[in-house]
């Protein structure tokens, strides 16, 4: 009795494509404000104030290497009664090192993984930030950014066929 297989070999390792590789080469704050709106009009706020955040990506390529810049921006608003509060906006940045992504998953990986790896540090910097305004620091939630890249991507979608739709009337 013999055991014969057919068809072809499992990949060794050497055959198998490269796997995506990403470092932090550095993080920093690219730009950052703070604007204590209560105190500068010399009011108290009654109630603690609502808090809304914004959140904006961009990334590029840095040169002709394989590093790439990616912002995380978040924007935080806090109104009491309607009024505003405080505003902070914090740009921060991560420059990354990405090698072995085919091109068509190169956008999605700047816009996923890489604002993934750089939030926790954004966020430590917003609770700071607004406890040293003399506010309860915001600890703003875990971003879905894969489901905030597919919106965007349907945002697109629906805007460009909305565009395509008026060029054809007149």
């Amino acid at each position: 009795m013999t055991d014969e297989t057919t068809g072809t070999a499992a990949p060794t390792p050497d055959q198998q494509a490269p796997q995506p590789q990403i470092r932090i080469r550095n993080q920093y704050i690219k730009d950052v404000s703070f604007e204590n709106i209560a105190a500068q009009k010399g009011v108290v706020p009654a109630s603690p104030p609502q808090v809304r955040v914004g959140v904006n990506l961009d990334a590029k390529k840095v040169g002709d290497s394989e590093i790439y810049e990616v912002v995380l921006t978040l924007k935080i608003n806090a109104e009491s009664d309607e009024k505003p509060v405080f505003l902070m906006e914090l740009d921060y940045a991560g420059m990354f090192e990405i090698s072995n992504v085919p091109a068509a998953q190169m956008h999605p990986f700047l816009l996923i993984q890489c604002p993934t790896m750089i939030f926790p540090f954004a966020r430590r910097i917003v609770s700071d930030m607004t406890r040293d305004g003399g506010f309860p620091p915001v600890n703003v939630d875990p971003i879905d950014f894969m489901a905030l890249y597919r919106n965007e991507l349907l945002r697109r979608q629906q805007a460009q066929k909305a565009s395509e739709g008026n060029s054809g009337t007149a």
